[in-house]
């Protein structure tokens, strides 16, 4: 189950929670946003409660980038879940206002879709939101795959993509840092 919203007025994200300063959730000190709802069940998930998509609430996307300004000492922002990717709309309009206030914000996003499945999507929010994301943890948790040594990712198969890299070479370049 996806959740359809407008690309052109969006000012709402359906979340589970924020994490205002985290270092385990990506590079440096970074804001995480928990959205809300995931298709994904996979076996063992350490937020099963976000996977409810008539779970959590809805924040102002302004709320959002006006507590991420109050913290000069953030180096990023993780988009988390749930699965952002059933959001996409919402998280545009998300890393719009941040790039916006901070251009050198790192924008950071965790995905159980490979990367390769997000851009055969072929949806044009989607591809913004890729176009935007600086860090893409992609693929599903898998269990039996657990390997709590890996940065910032909980199994094996699970990659971190370079998304600047990635763009310039139109394909998925691992982030050579976290291999």
């Amino acid at each position: 189950m996806t959740l359809q919203q407008d690309l052109k007025n969006f000012n709402t994200i359906r979340l589970a929670g924020v994490v205002r300063e985290s270092i385990v959730d990506g590079p440096g000190l970074r804001f995480v946003v928990f959205c809300q709802g995931c298709p994904h069940g996979c076996k063992g998930c350490h937020n099963q409660e976000t996977h409810d998509f008539q779970g959590g609430y809805d924040c102002e996307i302004s709320k959002i980038v006006d507590a991420v300004e109050k913290d000069p000492l953030l180096d990023g922002v993780t988009f988390s879940g749930g699965e952002p990717f059933c959001q996409p709309e919402a998280f545009c309009s998300l890393a719009e206002a941040l790039k916006k206030m901070r251009p050198d914000l790192n924008l950071m996003a965790y995905s159980g879709y490979t990367y390769e499945e997000l851009t055969a999507m072929k949806s044009e929010a989607v591809d913004k939101l890729l176009s935007m994301l600086d860090l893409l943890v992609d693929g599903r948790y898998v269990q039996d795959k657990r390997d709590l040594t890996l940065l910032f990712r909980g199994s094996s198969n699970q990659r971190v993509i370079d998304m600047n890299l990635t763009r310039r070479e139109g394909k998925a370049i691992l982030a050579e840092k976290y291999i």
